[in-house]
């Protein structure tokens, strides 16, 4: 009896098995979870062991996979022109060629709301004058006011934004960091929880 048990509890085992990568295998040929798959005969279902396998969750994650992939290939593109001293976006937008929706300005820094926000709130705080900040990493001693400045203005767009008790500045630096723009620029986020860890 206790040998019949445990063959039942190894095949059992294995036909989990072999129904996960049967729906692996029917997503990765067709795109979609058969809902009508069923254990055979004698063997229990686990229906709620499966349940994250849906169709819209599969999308949303290869959405996401997806989206991660082209700013991680932007990144590195935009890497290739980073020390170029071409004009990037943030130019036109501190020049008023482009429109944006700006949050706060003085003479040395601009701060504009992010025309792809991750956060209910969610603000681009940048220097109007590069002068060789294409990003953190590339700061000198000389650079020491304007990026005091920086995190300064930051805490002004926090209060003007009704966020000053709970907020986020992110820097990315480089394309490892999905940098996308080679003119330092400080993210300023908040309007929700912000979770662990950050990156």
């Amino acid at each position: 009896m206790i040998s019949a048990q445990k063959s039942m509890a190894a095949l059992t085992s294995f036909s989990s098995s072999v129904l996960y990568l049967f729906l692996f295998l029917n997503y990765a040929t067709n795109g979609r979870i058969v809902p009508s798959v069923r254990a055979p005969p004698g063997f229990p279902s686990y229906p709620s062991s499966i349940n994250f396998l849906t169709a819209n969750h599969s999308r949303r994650y290869l959405r996401r996979a997806s989206a991660t992939h082209d700013e991680e290939a932007a990144a590195k593109a935009a890497a290739n022109n980073a020390d170029s001293g071409a004009p990037t976006i943030f130019n036109k937008i501190i020049a008023k060629e482009i429109p944006s929706t700006i949050v706060y300005e003085d003479d040395n820094v601009l701060a504009f709301k992010d025309i792809n926000p991750q956060a209910p709130v969610h603000v681009l705080v940048i220097p109007k004058f590069r002068d060789g900040l294409t990003q953190l990493g590339k700061a000198e001693q000389r650079h020491g006011e304007i990026l005091g400045q920086l995190l300064y203005a930051a805490r002004i767009v926090a209060e003007k934004e009704g966020i000053l008790d709970g907020f986020r500045v992110v820097i990315n630096n480089g394309p490892s960091a999905c940098q996308s723009v080679y003119h330092l620029h400080l993210h300023v986020l908040g309007g929700r929880q912000m979770k662990r860890p950050p990156g």
